[in-house]
């Protein structure tokens, strides 16, 4: 069972001189829950190598047993070290595509076109397809087969204006996500800041904000085992 995480390769936050990128807890989380259920994982970057983690996720006060299992965990800051690019990567070797969110996701995965081609070519073929916080911001500008965009009437989430305001980057993000995914049709719902959201619609599996990140890859691993086991 081949799964294929994708990161941001962007670690700039806007004009504000700070530095973003992937949040750790919205990775590491995901990654071992799959991983330790036999997954075999694939990291991947629109420029490849190192991928960015946001320093505000790499704190005491967001650490989680995930996180902390990741700062001790060689093998796995080595695949972050030197994740491929994606223009290398073929959706036909994984059951399912997973996109861990970070803020950095707004600046690039939101406009690249080979991450987009890519969630298409996931979605034609009726793949799972996870993305947690501020990573639906990566279908922005993606296609159903029909021509419309992809969340056009499906249930879906992300992180939520309130969240955004709540951490004081309303006017810093290039747009914000639970915005995007109403202008795009989407039927966007939330629950309590920080709280614990998933929706699953077919396929399309989308988590509110970081503590929704495990619970994203738990509907993932569950919509990926009956293509493992058909």
């Amino acid at each position: 069972m081949k799964i294929l995480f994708v990161l941001t390769s962007h670690d700039t936050l806007g004009n504000t001189g700070k530095k973003t990128g992937f949040w750790i807890e919205e990775f590491a989380s995901p990654y071992y829950a799959l991983a330790d259920n036999g997954a075999q994982i694939t990291i991947a970057t629109p420029k490849g190598g190192p991928a960015p983690i946001d320093p505000s996720s790499d704190t005491e006060e967001n650490a989680t047993p995930a996180t902390k299992r990741f700062k001790t965990d060689a093998e796995v800051q080595e695949k972050i070290q030197n994740t491929i690019p994606l223009s290398v990567v073929n959706a036909n070797d994984y059951a399912a595509i997973f996109y861990p969110g970070g803020h950095g996701p707004l600046w690039d995965l939101a406009n690249d076109s080979t991450s987009i081609k890519l969630i298409e070519q996931f979605n034609a073929a009726e793949k799972p397809i996870g993305l947690v916080c501020h990573a639906p911001a990566a279908l922005k500008y993606v296609k159903n087969t029909d021509g419309a965009p992809l969340v056009h009437g499906k249930q879906v989430t992300g992180f939520s204006n309130s969240e955004e305001a709540a951490v004081q980057l309303t006017d810093v993000v290039p747009f914000l996500v639970e915005d995007m995914l109403k202008a795009n049709g989407g039927n966007y719902t939330k629950t309590n800041d920080w709280g614990v959201h998933v929706v699953k619609d077919g396929h399309l599996i989308t988590g509110q904000n970081p503590a929704s990140s495990e619970l994203v890859a738990e509907t993932l691993l569950k919509a990926i085992k009956p293509l493992r086991n058909g």
